[in-house]
């Protein structure tokens, strides 16, 4: 049975589910780091908040954590690097808060647009500043949205109904997304120019960090007014403090800050700033939300293998997950067998390729190249899984190239994987038999038809007569009963491939009698 803990306040209709979907759960928030790092170790599973750091040391003491649930959007907290190089998945839940994160967007431009918070505090001071406090209309202004995704579009919905014009700068927005939107699509530069009111609403990454920074700022339209509810770090404070300062932006309405909890900052002392402690997704709706999600997809992942909003991984919806399974363990048995002959002959691999023929090409294909992935670069790297293999790839500078083929071949489904490497270039195929058994069919371009099994010998020889009474007493003579027998050849005479399936592991004594025999090339036992 699977374990979860969960170190931060959620809702107890979270713990739940977990309970239901016969999930062990342990509720214990409040904990120190010290004291998580003490229990982890016991827990498949852990879900957070923003409270809990989950750090590179937190990690290193967990071995059974298989997966981090974020309960919101943000992964500040979470060391994603670390986890995705242990293996572990990191999920959030960017659709529980984007409503309420966008309303608080509008409601800070709202509160700016007409001093609200400045006008409360004077009147109930007692004063009457009604010719203090003009305001503008939103009506007919332009909003510049930074990011148009989940919260950004629903901000531009709600703009638009307030008949407001959008423009919107973010990499990924299709010109026809946009069109759907009712947002034109414009360029960081043109987007300052133009914007009355300026909304971010994209995530912290090296590429945002300091997106508005001294010199966008500067390219602001005069008199514009800056509101960010999204991360902290986005925009330069000390540029924003002096731009408000100096006249050249009216006012800004920040939910986050670069240094959180923000208890001190110049820009409090600005009347034209209004300030929330990060109240983005601080509702009643949200929290029950992203609680009841995160839930919900931790289980999923650790009961069925559906992987869902996962940060450093390919999605794999629930309903996906039982048909791509078989296919999965094909790929993974697939590289796993790849992998274990180039570390045999020692080779450094170059490129990965995996093709995909009949209902193959039709699958969600990232998940499958994945595992294909971790089968090959487990037997050279030790602890390799369907999150870290394609970083691992990456890094060692193995090029990856996944292809599909329409055509209909000899099988329904088939996937080749081709290891390529300094000195050869090396290809297996298999297929499913009844739609989830996984068969070997092909190797080096030599038909064979052998099921995979725990324990295998390998062997490539020259096809003359007198090998296989030789191999087979070579077995015998050291009691070693043979369980399935392939044979298969490139031409009479030519290269041979024999692939035996044994009841356990081969002694190294027998295996290397087998390499002194006439006519054997190469003999790699193999592990599944």
């Amino acid at each position: 049975m699977p374990k979860v803990l969960i170190s931060d306040k959620l809702s107890p209709a979270a713990v739940q589910i977990f309970k239901d979907r016969g999930i062990e759960v342990d509720f214990k928030p409040g904990l120190k780091p010290a004291e998580i790092r003490e229990i982890i170790g016991a827990y498949d599973g852990l879900a957070v908040r923003s409270a809990t750091k989950v750090t590179r040391e937190l990690m290193e003491a967990a071995p059974n954590l298989k997966v981090v649930g974020r309960a919101g959007i943000g992964v500040d907290n979470v060391d994603v690097t670390s986890a995705t190089a242990r293996g572990v998945v990191v999920m959030n839940t960017p659709f529980g808060n984007a409503i309420t994160t966008a309303e608080h967007a509008i409601a800070m431009m709202f509160a700016l647009a007409r001093q609200i918070p400045e006008a409360s505090a004077s009147t109930k001071a007692g004063k009457w500043e009604k010719n203090r406090f003009m305001g503008v209309e939103l009506f007919g202004k332009t909003l510049g949205l930074i990011g148009c995704g989940n919260i950004g579009s629903i901000v531009a919905d709600r703009a638009i109904g307030l008949k407001m014009r959008v423009v919107a700068f973010d990499p990924f927005l299709s010109e026809k997304r946009a069109l759907e939107l009712g947002v034109e699509k414009v360029e960081l530069h043109d987007l300052l120019h133009r914007a009355d009111f300026v909304t971010l609403h994209t995530p912290l990454t090296e590429q945002t960090k300091n997106i508005l920074s001294r010199e966008n700022i500067a390219r602001m339209k005069s008199g514009a007014r800056l509101i960010n509810c999204a991360r902290g770090g986005l925009v330069d404070e000390a540029a924003l403090f002096d731009a408000l300062k100096s006249g050249h932006l009216a006012g800004a309405a920040l939910d986050v800050f670069e240094t959180e909890p923000a208890t001190d900052s110049p820009l409090f002392g600005l009347e034209n700033v209004v300030c929330t402690p990060h109240l983005g997704a601080a509702t009643a709706e949200a929290q029950e939300n992203v609680a009841l999600q995160v839930a919900d997809q931790m289980a999923d992942f650790l009961l069925t293998g559906a992987v869902s909003n996962a940060i450093n991984m390919p999605s794999v919806t629930a309903e996906e997950a039982p048909r791509l399974k078989p296919y999965m363990e094909l790929a993974r048995l697939l590289g796993g067998m790849a992998g274990q002959l180039t570390a045999a002959q020692e080779g450094a691999i170059k490129a990965i390729r995996v093709e995909y023929e009949g209902h193959a090409a039709e699958l969600n294909r990232r998940p499958l190249t994945a595992a294909a992935l971790a089968g090959v670069l487990t037997p050279l790297m030790g602890a390799v899984n369907m999150v870290n293999a394609p970083v691992l790839a990456k890094q060692r500078g193995i090029d990856v190239a996944e292809t599909t083929v329409e055509r209909s071949g000899e099988y329904q489904t088939l996937v080749r994987l081709t290891v390529v490497t300094d000195r050869y270039e090396k290809s297996i195929a298999g297929t499913l038999l009844a739609e989830n058994k996984a068969r070997l069919v092909e190797i080096k371009g030599i038909s064979v038809e052998a099921d995979f099994a725990p324990h295998m010998l390998y062997v490539t020889n020259q096809d003359k007569p007198g090998f296989i009474g030789r191999f087979g007493m070579a077995l015998a003579d050291a009691g070693i009963n043979i369980a399935t027998f392939h044979l298969g050849r490139s031409a009479p005479g030519g290269d041979a491939i024999c692939l035996v399936g044994l009841d356990g592991p081969i002694p190294d004594a027998v295996l290397s009698g087998i390499r002194g025999l006439p006519l054997v090339v190469q003999a790699t036992p193999l592990a599944f």
